[in-house]
């Protein structure tokens, strides 16, 4: 089918579940995750450099869970019960997936990735030579650039619904230090590093602290910023308590050779990683 027809078909079943039983609704399902597993469609992207979400191809993989059974699945020595199969022919994308690293069907990563145990699901789209680090977990939809690192343990919030919610989207050359947490839609733009342990919700402040005053942001991380953990006071019925923020406190440098700026820039501000 045509894009235009696709969504037509799409949004009608996912208004109407009796739709579904209607074999042209199902195969325009199958054909709308088939293409999102391709990079053909994405859940979001970019246009005059500002993130569209595609609220009918978030239907498309709702139906598509309606649609799957649960059923037994061998992917190696490893045996699941799901719906959702894992991505095959990963040498012919050029993809590396370590055991026991998992990439659902239904998400697209570019060539030069590489996935050690860690996890990216359906929806998800990874950009190129970005590496997914071990445990670090890509949720549904979310929208990970090229050159990207999300290092150990690193999660990157899933969003299915509501249909016209944002994903996570980290941008490209953006580093992403261990363990940090980034949900709720907020973008990290272009070769912004976030420290170990930055938490970032819609609702975290995120204050830039370069300047004579703190300048409070929520959201968005500028590109090329430099951003820490922090702690902000904040009054209570039962008294003042410190609450989590995000701290930026300087901008990379500029440089031809990225990770030589990557690294010089964390130890300029000491930088856990």
């Amino acid at each position: 089918m045509e894009r235009v027809e696709l969504e037509r078909v799409i949004s009608a079943a996912y208004a109407d579940r009796e739709r579904l039983r209607d074999r042209a609704a199902q195969d325009a399902v199958l054909e709308t995750v088939g293409l999102l597993d391709r990079g053909q469609v994405r859940v979001a992207e970019k246009v005059g450099g500002e993130w569209k979400v595609n609220a009918w191809v978030k239907e498309a993989i709702l139906l598509y869970f309606a649609l799957r059974p649960l059923e037994p699945m061998d992917a190696g020595d490893l045996r699941f019960f799901d719906k959702i199969p894992t991505k095959t022919d990963l040498q012919a994308q050029g993809i590396r997936v370590v055991p026991p690293g998992v990439v659902r069907y239904g998400s697209f990563l570019e060539p030069g990735c590489v996935v050690m145990p860690g996890y990216v699901n359906i929806g998800a789209y990874v950009g190129a030579g970005t590496m997914v680090d071990t445990w670090a977990t890509v949720g549904s939809c979310a929208q990970v650039g090229a050159g990207v690192h999300l290092s150990g343990g690193v999660g990157i919030g899933g969003v299915l619904e509501p249909l016209q919610a944002t994903p996570v989207v980290i941008e490209d050359g953006a580093f992403i230090g261990s363990r940090c947490i980034v949900v709720e839609g907020v973008v990290v733009e272009e070769e912004a590093v976030l420290g170990a342990g930055v938490v970032l919700t819609a609702s975290t402040p995120i204050v830039d602290v370069t300047g004579p005053e703190p300048v409070v942001t929520k959201g968005r991380v500028p590109a090329r910023s430099v951003v820490i953990p922090g702690t902000r006071p904040k009054e209570f019925p039962a008294g003042t308590f410190h609450v989590p923020c995000a701290l930026v406190v300087g901008k990379r440098q500029e440089s031809t050779d990225r990770k030589t700026s990557l690294n010089d820039v964390l130890r300029t501000f000491d930088v856990q990683v």
